[in-house]
Order: structure tokens, then sequence, then C-alpha cells
């Protein structure tokens, strides 16, 4: 986590399962959300402090892509990205119904600090590679999501299209690509662990609130 890191943009609702057991509609184009660096912390085992009675706050599991080089037109995903990690997406799923009926941006129910967990970077091994493994997420030693970038609506390569083009794209951004079905409630005190290719990754324990002893 040494390298700067820019902007984080997010991509909601990209796989298909997980916009159903949320009740949404499939969007026809990546819809993005953005996260402060402040958000960003290590899942080097140690707890994480998230916000206490603002309704619950729910694991995304992701695969994060960091941005090695400026956008160039044409270039491929695999040429422009450098590493690779897990990270969980939070979320205040109370907090974001809410908004989302008022027709308010998510950045309350997105964007708190500690909201974006992240692993040690690792090899980006290309699309075709990153897809050959599934990734995992365990809450209490059991495995609560499960995802794989060939189940994605929108590629990793549309993907990088269309926020370079939108919003702009260069070395040290980070892209959160969307998280699969599985996604719940953590509780104070719940061990939450990332693997992908049949080892961990990373992980954290959750503490709802700074008064919080477990």
């Amino acid at each position: 986590m040494k390298q700067l890191i820019k902007n984080i943009y997010c991509v909601g609702r990209n796989y298909r399962l997980h916009v159903e057991e949320l009740g949404n509609d499939v969007p026809k184009e990546p819809m993005i959300f953005m996260k402060p660096s402040h958000a960003v912390v290590p899942m080097d085992g140690s707890k994480v402090v998230l916000p206490e009675g603002r309704g619950e706050v729910h694991y995304e599991a992701e695969l994060v892509l960091r941005i090695g080089r400026n956008y160039e037109p044409g270039i491929s995903v695999d040429d422009l990205v450098d590493v690779m990690a897990f990270g969980i997406d939070f979320t205040l799923r109370d907090v974001q119904n809410e908004l989302r009926e008022i027709g308010h941006p998510w950045t309350a129910a997105k964007a708190f600090l500690n909201s974006a967990p992240l692993t040690p970077y690792m090899a980006f091994p290309g699309t075709e590679g990153v897809a050959g493994e599934d990734f995992l997420l365990r809450k209490n030693d059991e495995i609560v999501q499960r995802g794989n970038t060939a189940n994605m609506i929108f590629s990793l390569q549309q993907i990088v299209d269309f926020i370079a083009e939108r919003y702009g794209l260069g070395e040290g951004d980070l892209i959160f690509t969307g998280t699969p079905e599985g996604v719940g409630p953590v509780a104070d005190g719940d061990k939450l662990e990332l693997a992908y290719g049949g080892r961990v990754l990373g992980s954290c324990t959750v503490q709802l609130g700074s008064g919080s002893n477990s």
C-alpha cells in the first residue's frame, strides 16, 4: 500500500446475481461512484473501525485494479494495469436505500473512513489470467461470497475505457470492479478474510464504533 493512491473509482451493480439480490435493474452502462483515499486501510489482520448507529453495514468483496500508467485511447487493460488487490467496499445499506429513494448521491453510504480495506498488491496476470481463479470472502471462517471476473456485466476493458473517457484515468488510480452476490451485514467482532488462488491474501476484524472492546 506504499504506492500513492490518487483517485478511487468504484463500479456498482456489475454482477447480475448481485443486482437481482438487491432488487435493482441491470444497468445499461457502468455505474461509477468514488471513494476518498482516506477510505483505504490495509487488510493486515488488524481492526477496522466502522460507523455505529447508522443502520446495517454490509460487506462487498471486489477485485481492485491499480492503474500503472496514464491511459491512452486504444490501450488494453492488460497493458494499463500493473498490480491488483482485493478489497471490501463497505456500505451503509440503510443509508444507501434512503439516499436512493430521494435521488441523492451515494457518498454518505460509500465514502466514509475505513470503507475500503485492501489486501497487499499482487502481480496482475491479465484479463484471462485473473478469471482463472475465483476470489472468496469468508466471514468468521464461512464462505459468504465467491466471485469471478468472467461473470461481470461489464468487462475490465469496458470499465477502464468508460472511466477514462468520462473522468480520466492515470497512474496511481484504483478501480473497485464490483461485487458478486452474497453481500450481507457485519457485526462487531466479525473476522473477514479475502482469498484468491487458494490462499488468504488479507484479513481484518470489524469494530463497530470507536468505543468497542472486541
